[in-house]
């Protein structure tokens, strides 16, 4: 596969698993950008293998952005938002419609759910059902045996219920 061809199929996964984990979609769209740079200078090296091109992704993605998080974190912010301020995001004949104040809401509660799981099952979860790779995948990327990939992925799903029915999210 070329390099084109492994963008294609793959920065849609990463750049989902990149939202779901916590980065905002600007940020997400930069660091798929930066995995494919990176990903294309190392192309003579690479296997043909397209899930180790797929596992690399990932890993350079996660790593690039605990870099960019950990720069940050040391920066210094000076302005903050006025209190009347506060969710405003234009005139307002503008404000966004009752149907998305509650997509917007569920997707804050979906966030607070996922950041209240152990990063493992965090990572199983969302790499299998945002990204969607294959568990086969997921233990070649994490170094977990496929075994306790699934049993990460389930507990993921249990928790994930029990953490949104108590929030008051009803999930069909």
């Amino acid at each position: 596969m070329t390099i084109e061809e492994h963008y294609n199929a793959i920065a849609p996964k990463l750049l989902n698993w990149l939202v779901a984990t916590g980065s905002p979609r600007a940020e997400a769209n930069d660091l798929v950008q930066e995995t494919f740079l990176r990903i294309w200078r190392m192309r003579d090296a690479l296997s043909q293998d397209p899930s180790a091109v797929s596992g690399l992704a990932f890993t350079t993605a996660r790593n690039l952005r605990k870099n960019l998080w950990r720069d940050n974190a040391k920066l210094t912010f000076v302005d903050e938002i006025r209190d009347g301020d506060a969710g405003m995001v234009g005139p307002p004949d503008e404000l966004p419609s009752d149907a998305e104040d509650r997509r917007a809401a569920l997707r804050n509660r979906l966030a607070e759910a996922f950041s209240k799981l152990p990063p493992p099952l965090r990572d199983a979860y969302t790499l299998f059902q945002v990204a969607g790779l294959s568990i086969r995948e997921i233990s070649a990327q994490t170094g977990a045996t496929e075994n306790l990939v699934k049993v990460r992925i389930f507990r993921a799903k249990t928790k994930l219920r029990e953490i949104l029915s108590g929030m008051g999210v009803t999930i069909g």
